[in-house]
């Protein structure tokens, strides 16, 4: 459904078409640390609706736009790093919406916890001109002043979680498959009509920047700790040993992680266990203690919270 993709848009020579045909189109991202999925569906002339599936550390983007363009990305889970020339850092936490242009989309993105999933529309906006003009009578939105009023500075325009926005993606996410195609559609009519009409402040809403300096430092934190974890830290301990005050090292942690160190550090320990339980023959005795826990019965209890049954039940569900 209108022009191909690659008249639209250059993805870069590490992005590879798997599949396709006229309405979806499948493209694959590898590399040593893992691979993303992107899955383009054709909802109208000039209107793409991509399903973002990524697990890996990071991507180097090459992206070069032949069109103008403006494109919505949802964080459904996970959360994308990026470094800017002054060297600090922002990130796109679960619930976010990004707005952008794709002017400055040849970088390189970070995937602090290895995954991201999400929905990115795409407007080419001379093609979608026409659809949105025929589309239910008129849809009344400017593209080419939409992209002004959140692109003006080619930098991303990013929007707190709100419940505006979840109701949107959630229903894009659960769309009905024998009507899915027009289910998109108007969803995505939805989400420009919302947009065209929510009022901004220049430079997006308030989004905390960390310095290069204090990032570095917490993943080094966390690398020591996830590589470690028959080790138990204090906060304090990690303070003083990383030289970095707690209350920064505290807030930093979460702004980069999505959660508390503690919290991340738990759900790390259940995850490994999992993968242990699931790989492994390994005794669920010698597993709880290979992540820190010298006590079989709080192992057991601190596994159901996280992975939703008991260590012997999860091993016997995917045996």
């Amino acid at each position: 459904m209108g022009l191909p993709i690659e008249q639209k848009i250059y993805c870069g020579d590490n992005v590879h078409k798997v599949s396709g045909d006229e309405n979806v189109e499948v493209y694959r991202m590898q590399d040593e640390t893992g691979e993303g999925t992107m899955t383009f569906f054709h909802v109208l002339p000039g209107i793409d609706l991509l399903f973002n599936d990524f697990h890996m550390q990071g991507c180097i983007s090459q992206v070069k736009p032949k069109v103008e363009m403006l494109t919505f990305d949802h964080c459904r889970e996970g959360r994308i790093e990026w470094e800017f020339e002054n060297g600090s850092y922002l990130y796109l936490q679960q619930g976010d919406l990004q707005i952008t242009n794709k002017e400055r989309h040849e970088q390189k993105f970070g995937f602090p916890i290895n995954h991201y999933h999400g929905i990115t529309v795409v407007i080419y906006i001379k093609e979608a001109k026409n659809t949105l003009k025929n589309a239910i009578g008129g849809i009344p939105v400017d593209l080419k002043e939409l992209r002004a009023k959140f692109c003006s500075d080619d930098r991303p325009f990013i929007m707190r979680a709100s419940d505006k926005i979840q109701h949107i993606f959630s229903e894009l996410y659960h769309a009905p498959d024998k009507s899915r195609f027009p289910y998109y559609r108007i969803k995505v009519m939805e989400l420009l009509l919302f947009l065209n009409e929510v009022p901004v402040s220049r430079g997006g809403e308030d989004r905390p920047y960390y310095s290069k300096s204090h990032v570095e430092t917490i993943k080094a934190i966390c690398t020591q700790m996830t590589q470690n974890l028959d080790c138990h830290y204090t906060l304090e301990e990690l303070s003083e040993q990383f030289g970095i005050p707690l209350t920064s090292m505290k807030t930093c942690f979460k702004g980069v992680y999505g959660a508390s160190i503690y919290t991340y550090l738990r759900i790390y320990r259940m995850q490994t266990a999992a993968f242990l339980l699931r790989q492994t023959d390994q005794s669920i005795t010698g597993i709880a203690a290979s992540v820190g826990y010298s006590n079989p019965g709080k192992f057991a209890s601190a596994f159901e919270k996280v992975m939703g049954a008991t260590p012997l039940k999860y091993r016997k569900t995917i045996v």
